[in-house]
C-alpha cells in the first residue's frame, strides 16, 4: 500500500484530480499479504484437513525494491506432524501468459470444476470437492506469473511504471521468466519453512518450458535440489524437431483424433485406440519419416504407397495427402477432417467440435475447446477465490495476461533439465499427455523424452503416461482419477528410502 500512497501523492502534486487517485487505490492489490482459511475434504476415502493460504508475495530487484507481486494459493495439510518429509508440489500453467487456474481447480487441487464427465460446461458454474487430488501426499502451491491472475507489475522507486521494453527484460521471456520465478520460489520456501521437504515442479504446456528451466536455475542459483519434475502436455522445451520430424510426429495424433470421430476405415474403427496407436507409431518412425526425408527423390510408386497409408491413418483423402506432398498441417487437419459434416475439431482437444461460417478454407474460425474452457473456468475461479477462499479484491483476474512480445530466444530448457538430472541423482521426470491434443501432441512429448537423454544413461528416471483426452487430460472424469493416481505414484516413488544417498 506504501507504493499506492506514493502514487496518490504524486497525482496531487501534478494537479491530477483526487478522484483518480482514489480510484487507483480502490483497484490496488496488496503487494504482500495472505488470507488463511481452514478446510476439510475427503481424498481416496481418507479425511484430509488443510489450510489455504491465498495472497501475494513480491518479486524484488537487486536493490530490494519490489518490481512485481505474484498471486498464489498454497494448500497445506494440517493433520501432518512432520513437514520435513512431506513433499511440496510447485505448480505453474503456461501460455506464456496463462493464469495458474487450469490445474488449480481441475487437476491436482482439493477442488475440481463443475463440468460433465467429458469436460463440457454445465450450470450453475463452480467447483466441487476433488476426491482424486494429490493433497493427501503433497502440499501444493499454485503460482501466477506476472500479469496473470491477480499478479501485477509494480511502479519503480520513482513511482512510474517501467516501460514495456524494461518489463520484457525483467519478466517476459524464456530466461527472464525463469530467473525471477526461481528467486520467488526461494522466498516462498523460506517463508513457509519448507527447505527440508522433498520438492517437485509441475508445469502444463508452456509451463513445461518454465519448469524445465527452473530445475537447473533452482539448483545452480538458489542451491535448491528437486526430487521430480512433471511435464503436462509439454512444449518442445528447446529440443529441435523441424522438417520431416515435425511433420511425421503429427500422424499418431491425427490417427487418435480421427479414430475418436469415427473417421477411419471400418477395420481400424473396430480396434481399440491402444491397439491402433502402436501400429501408427511404428509406421511413423520406420516408413513415414524416411519417406518425408527423401523429398523429391522418393519414387512415385513409393510416394503413392506412403500417401495411401497416411490417408488410412489420418482420415484425410489420398488426393489431399499427395497435394500436400505428404505433409499435412495441423490447422488443415482441424478444418478438413469433418468438413463433409460441416464441423471443425478443436486444437488443444480434438474431441470438441466447432461450427465455422464457411466450410471452405484451410483452418478453423476459432478454437472450440478454448471457448468451452473459458466458459466454465472463468466464473468458477472468480467465485471460488472470492467466496470460499475469502480473497477480496476488485483487481481483474487475468485468465490470460498481457505478456507480449515474449522473448523466446536462447531456449535451452530441455538441455537445462538434462543437466539438472545429471547433477542430481534424485531427480526424476514424468511426462503426461492426452492423445487428442493437437497443439502439443503426445508423440512430440515422447520424442522429447527420447532426445532429452540421448545417451540413455538416465532413461530409467524418465517415464510417460498417456490418456484418452486432450491437452487438459484431467477434464475427462475417468482421466482425472487416472492422471492423479499416476502423479501420486510418481511422487511417492521419487522419494528416497531412509538412508538412500544421492549418488551414482
Amino acid at each position: 500500500m506504501q507504493a499506492i500512497r506514493y502514487i496518490s501523492l504524486l497525482c496531487l502534486t501534478l494537479g491530477l484530480t483526487l478522484s483518480v487517485s482514489l480510484q487507483a487505490e480502490q483497484i490496488s492489490i496488496d503487494i504482500d499479504n495472505a488470507i488463511v482459511t481452514e478446510h476439510r475434504t475427503e481424498i481416496n476415502g481418507q479425511r484430509v484437513n488443510y489450510k489455504a493460504h491465498t495472497g501475494t508475495q513480491p518479486v524484488w530487484d537487486d536493490n530490494g525494491h519490489p518490481t512485481a507481486t505474484l498471486f498464489y494459493t498454497y494448500y497445506q495439510r494440517t493433520d501432518i506432524k512432520d513437514n520435513t518429509k512431506r513433499p511440496l508440489l510447485i505448480s505453474f500453467n503456461g501460455g506464456p501468459g496463462s493464469a495458474s487456474v487450469w490445474m488449480h481447480i481441475a487437476y491436482t487441487g482439493p477442488k475440481s470444476l463443475v463440468i460433465d464427465d467429458e469436460g463440457f460446461p454445465i450450470q450453475p458454474y463452480g467447483v466441487k470437492a476433488n476426491p482424486h487430488s494429490v493433497l493427501d501426499v503433497a502440499d501444493i502451491v499454485f503460482v501466477n506469473p506476472v500479469n496473470t491472475g491477480f499478479s501485477r507489475v509494480l511502479p519503480g522507486p520513482d513511482g512510474k511504471m517501467p516501460s514495456r521494453e524494461q518489463q520484457q527484460k525483467m519478466f517476459f521471456g524464456v530466461n527472464a521468466d525463469i530467473r525471477y520465478l526461481a528467486a520467488w520460489v526461494n522466498t516462498f520456501v523460506n517463508r513457509y519453512e519448507r527447505w527440508p521437504s522433498p520438492k517437485f515442479l509441475i508445469g502444463e504446456s508452456y509451463g513445461t518450458t518454465r519448469v524445465s528451466g527452473l530445475a537447473l536455475a533452482l539448483q545452480n542459483n538458489e542451491w535448491m535440489y528437486l526430487n521430480g519434475v512433471i511435464l503436462v502436455s509439454p512444449t518442445d522445451i528447446g529440443i529441435e524437431r523441424q522438417g520431416p520430424v515435425k511433420a511425421a510426429n503429427r500422424l499418431p495424433y491425427f490417427a487418435a483424433a480421427a479414430w475418436y470421430h469415427q473417421a477411419l476405415a471400418s477395420d481400424l474403427q473396430q480396434k481399440d485406440l491402444y491397439d491402433i496407436l502402436p501400429e501408427v507409431e511404428n509406421f511413423t518412425l520406420n516408413e513415414y519419416l524416411p519417406a518425408l526425408a527423401r523429398g523429391n527423390s522418393l519414387a512415385d510408386a513409393e510416394k503413392q504407397r506412403i500417401a495411401g497409408l497416411v490417408s488410412r491413418y489420418s482420415g484425410i483423402s489420398v488426393q489431399n495427402v499427395l497435394r500436400a506432398n505428404l505433409d499435412i498441417s495441423t490447422a488443415y487437419f482441424w478444418k478438413e477432417l469433418l468438413r463433409d459434416r460441416g464441423q471443425t475439431v478443436g486444437r488443444l482437444d480434438s474431441r470438441y467440435l466447432g461450427l465455422d461460417k464457411s466450410d471452405i478454407g484451410e483452418r478453423p474460425d476459432y478454437w472450440a475447446e478454448l471457448t468451452s474452457w473459458l466458459h466454465s473456468f472463468t466464473p468458477a475461479i472468480n467465485h471460488y477465490l472470492r467466496t470460499e477462499l475469502n480473497y477480496k479484491t476488485d483487481i481483474k483476474y487475468n485468465m490470460f495476461g498481457d505478456v507480449r512480445p515474449w522473448d523466446s530466444s536462447n531456449d535451452n530448457t530441455g538441455e537445462n533439465l538434462r543437466q539438472a538430472m545429471a547433477q542430481n541423482p534424485y531427480l526424476r521426470v514424468l511426462t503426461q499427455s492426452g492423445y487428442y491434443d493437437g497443439a502439443t501432441n503426445y508423440f512430440d512429448a515422447k520424442y522429447n523424452m527420447w532426445q532429452l537423454d540421448p545417451s540413455g544413461k538416465m532413461k530409467d528416471r524418465l517415464s510417460f503416461k498417456g490418456y484418452r483426452s486432450g491437452h487438459m487430460m484431467y477434464l475427462r472424469s475417468e482421466d482425472l482419477k487416472k492422471s492423479n493416481d499416476d502423479l501420486r505414484e510418481f511422487i511417492l516413488q521419487s522419494l528416497p528410502t531412509t538412508g538412500q544417498a544421492a549418488k551414482y
